[in-house]
């Protein structure tokens, strides 16, 4: 048997079992459940709210738990940028929101119309009123595609248009429009949002993919990329910013700092974007849309949202260590929605949720709770097919490895890309169970 069999094996084994299960805890098990009448409701069967959910029929006995959620579906989300490169199916993200509720919840499949947090009541959109001693605002965050002149989701897949982050079939859209440029070449232009957004790593891995399947299909000469960057940086942790930079450098793609998309016209197959010394129009041959990204209406009206910072995008003012809201100690926030300076990815998920049961939990019981989160984050940033660099940091911007020295962060390894494309689903599927 070779070294690099040897290697690779070890590497599977890593991967499918070691990492995972590394990433999985069960802190519930072996613990009394907590006897308690509490109202306990979530908006949102995401993977926060879903996941919570799992964890609390475990911890907590005799809690009505009510989940609201208007959405059939449940989208693995980490999944879209691997459909939108033509690397998995559309049907790879899908599955049933019902699939992954335990059974000791209650699913209003009702989209939530309005919190009172004084009265502690959601109203769904049906005009039912549901009364909580305790909410978590889970609903994910709004793509405002509209703040995009000119754009329409039914442009996608077609006139050098994508834009994966809207949905399984607009990724696999977005894979024709992205497939017949790396065939026929020209400029593309591959953009990013000037609000939050989650997963901040998914318009580079779009823009490095797409770059490297041309490459491997001898093509790449005819292709002239550019990264259109909101601010001066090409990612939020300055270590990971340098990196692209010089990956950028090394594959001929092209950073157009401070460029910021207002509004495209399709026919013309131009971009406008707002820089500092004014708006820019640029040709393109195919463009990647990511649009602004904002909390949901409903949270934006509830009162629940930061005054002070963030008033255009209506993240909820939490604390960035409990999550628990400021103002109203029965309310607390979890994933996309929360107005914490990091955390817009399942992986931060998986962490917030402990958290948020710690509190929940310490609340019923009349105790102060113990877990804090730190802003941990993680994003494998694929840079080529078959490559990625397992990028995680925390709210001071501090790498902060789960695999020191096996996983470097800032290397391009065929492990990372494992992880990725083999071992993550499993672990967030662990975690909808609450296992994770």
């Amino acid at each position: 048997m070779t070294k690099l069999t040897a290697n690779r094996r070890q590497f599977l084994a890593l991967a499918a079992g070691g990492a995972a299960a590394a990433a999985v805890s069960v802190p519930q098990e072996g613990r009394a459940q907590v006897a308690t009448s509490a109202k306990i409701v979530i908006i949102g069967a995401g993977a926060g709210g879903t996941a919570l959910a799992n964890r609390l029929v475990s911890r907590l006995n005799g809690a009505q738990i009510t989940l609201i959620d208007p959405r059939v579906e449940h989208l693995y989300q980490p999944g879209l940028s691997l459909v939108a490169a033509g690397l998995k199916p559309a049907s790879y993200v899908v599955s049933k929101t019902t699939d992954w509720l335990p059974d000791g919840v209650t699913l209003i499949a009702e989209a939530a119309a309005a919190i009172d947090p004084e009265a502690k009541t959601v109203d769904t959109a049906s005009g039912q009123k549901v009364p909580y001693d305790f909410l978590v605002v889970a609903p994910g965050l709004v793509l405002d595609h509209d703040a995009i002149e000119g754009f329409s989701l039914d442009m996608v897949g077609q006139n050098g248009i994508g834009a994966l982050y809207a949905g399984p079939q607009y990724a696999a859209a977005t894979w024709k429009a992205a497939q017949a440029y790396t065939e026929t070449g020209g400029v593309g232009l591959f953009t990013r949002p000037a609000t939050e957004m989650k997963c901040a790593g998914a318009p580079l891995k779009h823009t490095f993919l797409i770059e490297d399947i041309a490459r491997t299909a001898g093509t790449r000469g005819k292709l002239d990329v550019h990264y259109m960057a909101n601010n001066d940086s090409l990612f939020g942790v300055p270590i990971v910013s340098e990196k692209v930079r010089m990956l950028f450098g090394d594959r001929g793609i092209t950073p157009e700092y401070s460029h910021v998309l207002r509004g495209l016209d399709a026919g013309a197959k131009t971009a406008t974007f707002a820089t500092p010394e004014g708006d820019v129009t640029m040709d393109y041959d195919y463009i990647h849309v990511i649009p602004p990204q904002r909390a949901p209406e409903v949270i934006r009206q509830s009162g629940l949202s930061w005054a002070d910072k963030w008033t255009d995008q209506g993240w909820v003012e939490c604390d960035m260590a409990t999550l628990r809201h400021q103002r109203y100690d029965t309310i607390w926030a979890l994933g996309d929605v929360a107005g914490v300076p990091k955390g817009k990815t399942a992986a931060s998920v998986k962490w917030q949720v402990p958290v948020i049961e710690d509190g929940l939990v310490a609340a019923i019981e009349g105790r102060e709770s113990t877990e804090t989160y730190n802003g941990y984050t993680s994003c494998p940033m694929i840079t080529r097919v078959g490559r990625a660099m397992l990028i995680e940091f925390d709210y001071k911007n501090n790498l902060v490895p789960s695999f020191p020295g096996v996983i470097a962060p800032l290397e391009e390894l065929w492990i990372s890309w494992l992880m990725k494309e083999v071992a993550l689903k499993a672990t967030y599927n662990a975690m909808l169970r609450g296992r994770a």
